[in-house]
């Protein structure tokens, strides 16, 4: 009994403990809710990072990943997007675009700027508020669109429409491009509203501004970094205590963020060539890219090609085209010119050296001078005024675009044979902002001298042109609200010259791509190759039988110099001779000796340089430097670009060098002991990029390479300029001729 008494209290007791527990926790409760509040949940404020350029699928899907977990997660309260990025793919970047619009509309968002160009700005302007650095980039508003090429039909594939292949009419693309611009300019004028300060106009002129610039312009509410947008948010959020998240790191495609470019090469490395392999034309960026990279690339270059005519029983001039200058011309420039030539008994001739184009003007009736990257001597100059006094036809043509003009002086050569005649080729292109064909820098020209180029010609579409200083040869106007590139005036610009010289004209046209199919078919470019036509076919010559040339071959095969070769040049630099011995060492090593230094070659089994020593000096490129597509053959072209790391003592330097290249024709060359090499005559065109840690040093060179099968390199002539930064610091003139070469025993 006692001890069921016992057990009796204790229960009770328990009982009683339990129901207070329990009481107080009901009562706990009750208060809270009876209070307004509710249990206590964790705020947080999520971060996610866009570096580099947004060219990968997978890039892009880390970062709609990291957007989805931020909506769904209700205890994030809102997000930082921090932008590091030029742009990218033009679809890619409208993805980001509209998952933060959608973000947006469920929790603040605000943007952090350390570089927002183009698709990156597009980004930001989605989101409710914009911080950026006081040195942040930002701004670039616009679109690069890489143009559909032509089709070659195969029998072996079939299409079934004209536009399957190419998926874009290449007359409709720029106006293809510039709805996609409208997309992105709406995007940001939507997003910015009336904080946005500049106009229409100036917005789609893809102006890059610094941060605090951009502040100003209305593209930036407020200066600052990560820690300011983040307190920006928690102010938005209403939250009081939270953490932050990466939103990135915590998804499952963290590796993704690695491949947002591509993986291959940094941002400013991009190139059109290697855009073009990841998307072959026709495709649209929004992306900014710096200017050296629309100028090289790996792809081929191929100037016009030679075009043999035999002897003409007709007092009817041919037409010759000058490709002895180093010409950038595409194979198609002139091609209707030619083909309604043709049909009117006058021929086109194509001439790779000076000496065939001498020969040639004898019985021509117009000289075609287009695109040249070499300049004309006064010898030249003359052969050329001769020629014009008797009542012929020059015809200068220039295009900026990079196409046509890659060297680092694109002006002087084209001027150094037009200044003779008192014009001159203005620096940049025209471009206007109210009147355009789908892009600005399509521009139309609709006024107009009359003269016999210009006759019945009402309206001209031309495509990144250029201007001629004024003169009174003038012969066809802009309109008043045309820009130049280069001097940013507004005014009337006149893109054709003709000029009387004697009995002779010259006309000058600050474009080429107009005389070009699609683009000659736009309102009236027809009109002025029919007029070009008119004016040749008029012009009577002496009937000349020309003599017949010895025949040589049109190509160099691959020098096949054996070890133990020594090969003894001239060297002057700025004037001053030198000797310099060059000679092979081994299959893979190869040493040029001069009285100041000596430098070893090292090169691989393919016989590919891959570095060089001097000194204290080692250069290592990344990858070896392309051999020369042997066998040479006239109007061949070819072009690489490859990084180095540059050892100085115990410091190293990275540098990228790029390099172009055209066999330009064949012709002897007299060695210095008196042997004649028949060669090979290459254009070369580099530039090197050394990043000196303080500063930039640019090397740009222009050089003629003369080249033999039996000895190699017979003769170099080279002009080499050094900058630093902006700034023309050294001028340097090179030359090497061979004096003598004694073979090595295979």
């Amino acid at each position: 009994m006692h001890l069921e008494r016992e057990s009796t209290g204790l229960e009770r007791r328990l009982f009683i403990v339990l129901f207070v527990a329990i009481i107080v926790i009901i009562s706990g409760f009750a208060y809270l809710y009876l209070d307004g509040s509710a249990p206590v949940e964790r705020s947080f404020i999520g971060v996610i990072s866009i570096d580099g350029p947004i060219l990968t699928v997978e890039g892009t899907q880390a970062i709609v990943g990291a957007i989805s977990r931020a909506i769904g997660n209700s205890s994030i309260k809102g997000v930082v997007i921090k932008i590091n990025s030029p742009g990218g793919f033009a679809h890619l970047i409208e993805e980001i675009y509209l998952d933060v619009l959608a973000l947006k509309e469920r929790k603040p968002v605000t943007s952090s700027l350390v570089t927002a160009l183009s698709g990156g700005y597009y980004i930001a302007a989605g989101t409710d508020y914009i911080i950026a650095a006081p040195s942040a980039m930002v701004g670039n508003i616009g679109v690069i669109g890489t143009a559909p090429s032509g089709l070659s039909p195969s029998e072996r594939s079939v299409e079934t429409g004209p536009y399957k292949i190419t998926g874009f009419s290449r007359l409709m693309f720029p106006l293809n491009i510039s709805n996609t611009l409208e997309n992105f300019a709406g995007a940001v004028e939507e997003g910015r509203g009336d904080r946005l300060k500049v106009s229409g106009t100036r917005l789609r002129t893809g102006a890059i501004y610094m941060g605090s610039e951009a502040i100003g312009s209305g593209l930036v509410d407020e200066i600052g970094a990560l820690q300011k947008a983040v307190e920006h948010v928690v102010t938005e959020a209403g939250v009081e205590s939270y953490a932050i998240v990466d939103l990135l790191a915590e998804g499952e495609t963290r590796d993704g963020v690695a491949t947002l470019g591509g993986g291959a090469l940094p941002w400013r490395e991009l190139t059109i060539p290697y855009l073009n392999e990841l998307y072959p034309p026709p495709a649209m960026y929004y992306l900014y890219l710096p200017a050296q990279a629309y100028q090289f690339g790996n792809e081929s270059v191929v100037a016009t090609e030679t075009v043999t005519d035999g002897d003409l029983e007709t007092k009817k001039g041919r037409v010759v085209v000058d490709l002895s200058h180093g010409n950038q011309v595409p194979s198609g420039a002139f091609h209707l010119l030619s083909a309604e030539l043709s049909m009117r008994g006058v021929y086109t001739a194509y001439e790779g050296t000076w000496n065939s184009v001498e020969d040639s003007l004898a019985s021509a009736a117009c000289l075609i001078i287009a695109a040249p990257t070499e300049t004309y001597s006064a010898d030249e100059f003359q052969v050329i005024d001769d020629f014009v006094k008797q009542g012929r036809l020059l015809l200068f043509f220039y295009d900026p675009a990079t196409e046509f003009n890659d060297n680092g002086d694109p002006l002087r050569p084209i001027n150094s044979i037009a200044n003779r005649y008192g014009l001159t080729f203005g620096q940049g292109y025209l471009y206007n902002l109210e009147e355009m064909y789908g892009l600005y820098r399509n521009i139309y020209v609709r006024s107009f001298d009359d003269t016999n180029f210009t006759k019945d010609v009402e309206a001209l579409v031309l495509l990144t042109a250029t201007y001629l200083h004024s003169t009174d040869s003038d012969a066809a106007w802009t309109s008043g609200d045309t820009f130049s590139s280069s001097s940013e005036q507004q005014g009337r610009y006149a893109p054709i010259s003709v000029l009387a010289k004697g009995n002779g004209t010259t006309v000058a046209f600050g474009d080429i791509t107009f005389m070009m199919e699609p683009y000659a078919y736009l309102e009236d470019n027809y009109q002025v190759i029919m007029n070009l036509v008119a004016e040749i076919t008029e012009i009577r010559v002496p009937v000349i039988v020309e003599p017949e040339e010895p025949e040589e071959p049109r190509n160099v095969t691959e020098p096949d110099l054996p070890v133990g070769t020594v090969k003894i040049f001239d060297e002057v630099i700025d004037g001053e001779e030198s000797e310099m011995i060059w000679s092979i060492i081994s299959e893979t090593e190869i040493r040029a000796e001069r009285p100041d230094r000596t430098t070893i070659y090292t090169l691989d089994e393919e016989g590919r340089l891959v570095s060089w020593f001097s000194d204290d000096v080692e250069q290592v490129y990344d990858e070896p430097l392309p051999d020369l597509p042997y066998p040479l053959e006239e109007d061949e072209g070819w072009a690489y670009r490859v990084g180095y790391n540059l050892t100085f003592g115990n410091v190293t330097y990275r540098g990228q060098l790029e390099s172009r290249g055209t066999v330009v024709g064949f012709e002897y060359v007299e060695a210095g002991d008196g042997t004649l090499y028949w060669c090979a005559k290459i254009v070369f065109m580099e530039t090197d990029d050394l990043d000196r840690i303080d500063d930039i040093l640019v090397v740009e060179s222009s050089e003629l390479l003369w080249l033999s099968q039996e000895a190699g390199t017979v003769k170099v002539e080279m002009d080499v300029d050094y900058y630093i930064g902006d700034f023309l610091v050294l001028e340097e003139s090179r030359s090497l001729l061979l004096r003598s070469i004694v073979l090595g025993q295979p």
